[in-house]
């Protein structure tokens, strides 16, 4: 499915950027060049043909494994795209793992406890996870933590403490969604029978949980997981932006103010790219986590 996947997305990316307001050409003379400048330069990057035969020649281009220049900066795109892309997967990962550490253990002690004031403390921060903006979120922790404390850097890549409120701000609401799957999976798997049956022969709470529970309630936990990492990649735009990250986010945040539509095909194409193929991943997985789905690929 990663071309069809691929060919939808470039598609609708294409043909609404084509629909926004402003000329490329303008924008890459600086707006004060003469009209036959403009026109000139409007017909070398082919501008006054359809957007569908735009469209077609960059697709023919792109199958040839050439993703163009960069209008404004004259860059390969795909140089420009794997320059920051470790730097999103950075993001993406310390935010992931940022989002695992804390959300399973909330999730599961919200489930053993359930009703208690405990859980309700949980599932109220898990809801005001949810429905904080990453935006506002991000500049709030800029504005205590960086202006006024002065304990981290309000932006950039400097070092080991940049990466403490992005990979916060980023990853926050995704840990309030895996908090709340967490505890939704783990509620239904502790009812089952073999749990309680676990219980009567006298084993332990902990590996009742740890070993019978948890491994059975990982399924939907882990689709949430590959979901949540692939959204990350493809939605740190905003985070990105807020603290000055040169990721792809940020750059195809630029190229977007500028109609670069080049860099931001590219940008999209990568992320497509990167969550259709983490999307493989965690199908692979489920069948080491249940052994009765790879008794079914097996048939």
């Amino acid at each position: 499915m990663l071309i069809p996947v691929i060919l939808g997305v470039t598609f609708l990316v294409y043909f609404i950027l084509g629909l926004t307001p402003g000329d490329p050409a303008t924008l890459i003379t600086g707006g004060e060049a003469d009209e036959a400048t403009v026109e000139a330069v409007r017909e070398e990057l082919g501008l006054n043909d359809p957007v569908v035969v735009q469209y077609a020649r960059y697709m023919w281009d792109l199958l040839h494994g050439d993703m163009g220049e960069s209008w404004s900066t004259k860059r390969d795109v795909f140089k420009s795209v794997m320059d920051v892309m470790p730097n999103t997967l950075k993001l993406g990962w310390w935010s992931m793992v940022f989002c695992i550490v804390t959300s399973l253990p909330i999730g599961i002690i919200s489930a053993t406890k359930q009703y208690s004031i405990m859980d309700n403390v949980c599932m109220v921060l898990a809801l005001l996870g949810l429905a904080t903006p990453n935006f506002w979120l991000g500049l709030m922790l800029v504005l205590l933590f960086s202006l006024n404390l002065g304990w981290v850097p309000s932006g950039g890549m400097s070092g080991w403490n940049s990466l403490i409120l992005p990979v916060f701000t980023l990853g926050t609401s995704d840990m309030a969604l895996l908090t709340r799957m967490t505890r939704s999976s783990m509620l239904e798997v502790v009812r089952q029978d073999y749990i309680r049956t676990a219980r009567a022969k006298g084993v332990s709470e902990k590996v009742v949980i740890r070993k019978h529970a948890l491994k059975n309630a990982l399924i939907p936990i882990i689709t949430a997981m590959g979901l949540q990492f692939g959204g990350m990649l493809g939605g740190a735009m905003l985070t990105e932006t807020v603290f000055s990250w040169p990721g792809i986010g940020r750059l195809m945040v630029d190229a977007i103010k500028s109609k670069d539509t080049p860099v931001v095909m590219g940008c999209v194409i990568t992320i497509t790219i990167g969550v259709t193929i983490i999307n493989l991943i965690v199908d692979i997985l489920y069948g080491f986590v249940d052994p009765r789905i790879k008794a079914q690929y097996k048939k």
